[in-house]
């Protein structure tokens, strides 16, 4: 989105010892017109980009149809590429890699409004694991700036579950990376709180930005070398230079 925040007057304070020159004051104001002018066609830049995204969501619907259905012919799709994901792939424990095999199809959809949030639902074939065919994990973006989040409450069957009961940890406003297994990251919710202000999820961000858009990248493992994107997930790239000196190293050798 364009700009944003409500426009705010400039002020200039008058010096104790000099005056402010009538001029500066005339400048400052019509820099003031400039920048109202500007936030008001930002506004509408805004709102014609919603329509836009609300237009295209439409749009891509029955072809996110059409892949969930090619989808459903590829034996552990998902399991697969989420454990081709860099960071996804570590959410996953070994017990959770026996119920992914049971997940049959992914799901991100926004709200009608886009901007409010959106949902992400996963649909299990029957399995040995618990009793729901449906897990719904919804993000509702509030007018106060924080965020709600509810999961379906997993019903487990006896003896399964999340190990120890433990769900999660969380450092600060910040979920961290860490969980015990993908399940407690599901089942990890927050009602408003006042406390809990900006929460900031990373895994549904990685879900709804990253996997979902193209999953059969990760599903292929062709993921693209991106140094920036690398960095964020705790990856250091590889010196060309040191890459470079054991080329001329394997060269060496090849002439002895």
């Amino acid at each position: 989105m364009v700009g944003g925040g409500d426009s705010k007057k400039l002020k200039v304070e008058e010096n104790l010892y000099e005056p402010v020159h009538p001029q500066l004051l005339i400048s400052i104001e019509k820099l003031q017109d400039v920048q109202d002018q500007l936030q008001k066609i930002n506004e509408e830049v805004n709102d014609k980009v919603l329509e836009i995204e609300q237009k295209y969501n439409e749009i891509r619907k029955p072809v996110y149809e059409n892949r969930d259905q090619i989808i459903k012919s590829v034996p552990d799709f998902w399991l697969t590429a989420f454990l081709n994901h860099p960071a996804l792939g570590e959410l996953l424990n070994d017990e959770d890699h026996e119920i992914f095999k049971y997940l049959d199809s992914l799901e991100v959809e926004d709200n009608k409004d886009v901007k409010s949030g959106y949902t992400i639902t996963l649909n299990f074939k029957p399995n040995p694991y618990f009793e729901d065919a449906k897990l719904i994990k919804t993000y509702t973006f509030l007018d106060e700036g924080t965020t709600k989040i509810t999961a379906t409450p997993i019903k487990w069957k006896e003896g399964k579950g999340i190990p120890n009961g433990v769900d999660h940890q969380k450092k600060g406003k910040k979920r961290d990376l860490f969980y015990v297994s993908f399940f407690s990251w599901f089942s990890d919710s927050e009602e408003k709180d006042d406390d809990m202000d900006d929460i900031h999820d990373e895994v549904a961000e990685l879900i709804k930005d990253d996997l979902w858009p193209n999953p059969l990248t990760y599903f292929n493992n062709d993921i693209p070398v991106d140094a920036e994107v690398l960095g964020e997930l705790g990856y250091e790239q590889i010196d060309e230079e040191d890459s470079g000196e054991d080329d001329e190293d394997d060269d060496d050798d090849e002439e002895e």
